[in-house]
C-alpha cells in the first residue's frame, strides 16, 4: 500500500513547468529567523493527500485532501547506505503534500508529520550526507510547491499601511514554510552544487516567481526571500541582468499603477548592495536605473516605509559619481511634497545626505531652484519642516557649500528669512533665523546690506501696489453705488 502511495505522490510532483506569461516580481535579503535546534526525530508518518500539480495553475491550490491511511517511514539514520538515498526520495516527495492550515484540528497530525520530516531533511543536509546533486530536482520541485502559492487578500485593500507590531500578518503556514525556505538557502550556497546544471532548476521562471513573493506581508519570509536572492544573484552570473530587471519591473508598476507593495525597502536593500559592487565608470544602464527607478520612488505617498533605503541608493550612486548629484537634486525638487510636512522633512534629510555625498559644487547647476525650495521651507508655517530646513546650517560642507555660492544664495533666501523675523509664530524659528542671518552678515557683510536694501525696495512696491489696489477698489464701489443711486432715481 505504501508503495502506491509514493508512486501517486512521485507522479503528481513531476517537474514543474511554469508559465512565461501574466508572472509578478518581488524580492529580499534574508535574516536567519531563530529555531532551535529539533531533537533527534521519532519515526515518521507520511501520509498521502491528493497534491495539485505545480505548474501554471498552481497559484491557487486547492486545500490538501484529509489522508485515508498512513505509512511509516523509518528515519534516515536507522537505514543502510544502500537504501539511504530512495529513502530521501520518498521524504522529499511526502514532503510536496500540503498541509490546511486553517483545519485546527483534524490535520494536525499531518502538519506535526510534515514538520518532522523537514527537519529531518534539514538535519541530514547538515550533515554532508544529502546529495544534493542526486536530488536537485525533486527538491526544487517540493520547494516550489510549497513556497509558490496565492497569497491571502491585503486587510488593507489598496493602500499599505504599516502594522503596529502586535497587528503584524503572520503566515498560519510558517512553521513549515521556513522550514522550506531553510532547505533552498542551503541548497543555493551549497558548493556542492554545480551552477550549470543547477541552472536548469534556478531559471528564470524560477527567479521572477521568487520576486512575486517579495509582496508577502509576513515580513519573516521577505527576510528570507532577500538572503535567497542575494545569495542567487552573486552565485549565479548569468541571472544578474534578469534580476536587475524583474526588480525594476516592480519598482515602475509599484510607482505608475498600484503604489503598493509590501516588499519595496527589502528589494531596495538588495540592489543598495548590487550598487555597492558598481565598477567606475558607471555604465549608462545604472545612470538609467537611477533617474528612471530610484527617483521616481520619491513620489509614492507610502515614501516613509522604505524612505531609510531609498537614501542609502541614491547616496552611493553619488559618492561613485558626484556628477549624478545635480540630476538626483533635480528629480527630488520635481517630487518635493506640498502639504506632506512629513515626506519633506524627510526630503531635507536626504538633501543633506546628498549634498554631502557630492563634495564638489563643480556640477551643481541647480543651485537657485534648490535654495529656492529650501527658502520655502525655512519660512514653513510647520515648524518641523523650518526647523529641519535650519539644521541644515550645522553641516560644515553645507556651510561651505553656502560660502562659495553665497551671491546666489544668499538673495534668493533673504526674504524667508526676514519673513521670519518679522512675524513666524514659533519663537524657535525665529531664534535659527536669527542665527542664519548672523552668519551670512559675518560671511559677507557688503551682499547682506545690498540683499537688506532690495528687500526694503521690494517691501516698499509691495505696499504702494497694495494702496493703489485698495484705492482702485474704492473707486469703482464708490462708481457702483452712484450708478445703483441714479437707476433707483430713475
Amino acid at each position: 500500500m505504501f508503495n502506491k502511495i509514493i508512486k501517486l505522490a512521485h507522479k503528481k510532483c513531476s517537474k514543474l513547468e511554469f508559465p512565461e506569461n501574466g508572472l509578478q516580481f518581488y524580492e529580499v535579503v534574508v535574516k536567519h529567523a531563530s529555531r532551535n535546534a529539533a531533537p533527534a526525530p521519532a519515526p515518521v508518518t507520511i501520509t498521502a493527500p491528493a497534491v495539485a500539480p505545480a505548474n501554471s495553475d498552481s497559484q491557487n491550490p486547492s486545500p490538501a485532501v484529509p489522508p485515508s491511511n498512513s505509512t511509516v517511514i523509518e528515519p534516515l539514520r536507522d537505514v543502510d547506505e544502500s537504501e539511504h538515498r530512495a529513502l530521501i526520495l520518498q521524504k522529499i516527495q511526502g514532503c510536496c503534500l500540503l498541509c490546511d492550515f486553517s483545519d485546527t484540528v483534524d490535520s494536525v497530525n499531518e502538519r506535526e508529520t510534515k514538520r518532522q520530516t523537514l527537519e529531518e531533511l534539514i538535519e541530514t543536509i547538515h550533515s554532508g550526507s544529502f546529495g544534493f546533486s542526486e536530488n536537485q530536482e525533486d527538491l526544487i520541485n517540493m520547494v516550489s510547491v510549497n513556497i509558490f502559492r496565492c497569497p491571502p487578500p491585503s486587510p488593507h485593500g489598496t493602500e499599505y499601511l504599516e502594522p503596529e507590531e502586535e497587528d503584524r500578518y503572520l503566515d498560519p503556514s510558517w512553521p513549515h514554510l521556513q522550514l522550506v525556505y531553510d532547505i533552498l538557502l542551503r541548497y543555493v550556497v551549497s558548493p556542492e552544487i554545480d551552477v550549470k546544471t543547477s541552472k536548469r532548476y534556478i531559471d528564470h521562471v524560477f527567479v521572477t516567481k521568487l520576486i512575486d513573493l517579495f509582496d508577502s506581508e509576513d515580513m519573516r519570509e521577505r527576510e528570507y526571500l532577500k538572503n535567497i536572492l542575494h545569495r542567487i544573484y552573486g552565485k549565479y552570473m548569468g541571472l544578474r541582468p534578469f534580476i536587475r530587471n524583474a526588480i525594476n519591473d516592480v519598482f515602475y508598476r509599484f510607482v505608475f499603477e498600484t503604489q503598493r507593495h509590501s516588499g519595496i525597502s527589502e528589494l531596495l536593500e538588495i540592489h543598495a548592495s548590487i550598487i555597492n559592487g558598481f565598477a567606475l565608470p558607471m555604465k549608462e544602464e545604472h545612470r538609467q536605473f537611477l533617474i528612471r527607478t530610484l527617483i521616481p520612488l520619491h513620489k509614492p505617498k507610502s515614501i516613509s516605509f522604505y524612505h531609510e533605503q531609498l537614501t542609502h541608493c541614491v547616496v552611493q550612486f553619488v559618492e561613485k559619481d558626484n556628477r549624478l548629484a545635480d540630476p538626483v537634486i533635480k528629480g527630488m525638487l520635481k517630487y518635493w511634497p506640498v502639504s506632506n510636512s512629513r515626506k519633506e522633512v524627510l526630503f531635507l534629510g536626504e538633501l543633506e545626505l546628498v549634498l554631502e555625498a557630492a563634495q564638489c559644487t563643480d556640477s551643481l547647476r541647480c543651485i537657485a531652484s534648490l535654495f529656492r525650495q529650501i527658502g520655502r521651507c525655512l519660512s514653513s508655517s510647520q515648524f518641523q519642516v523650518a526647523e529641519r530646513a535650519f539644521f541644515l546650517w550645522s553641516n560644515e560642507y553645507f556651510v561651505s557649500l553656502v560660502a562659495q555660492n553665497r551671491n546666489v544664495i544668499l538673495p534668493v533666501i533673504f526674504e524667508a528669512l526676514e519673513n521670519n523675523m518679522k512675524g513666524h509664530w514659533s519663537r524657535v524659528v525665529q531664534g535659527l533665523t536669527a542665527n542664519v542671518r548672523k552668519m551670512f552678515l559675518e560671511m559677507d557683510t557688503e551682499l547682506f546690506e545690498v540683499c537688506q536694501r532690495q528687500y526694503i525696495e521690494k517691501e516698499a512696491k509691495t505696499i504702494e501696489l497694495e494702496e493703489k489696489r485698495e484705492l482702485t477698489w474704492e473707486k469703482l464701489e464708490a462708481e457702483a453705488a452712484q450708478a445703483l443711486r441714479e437707476d433707483i432715481v430713475n
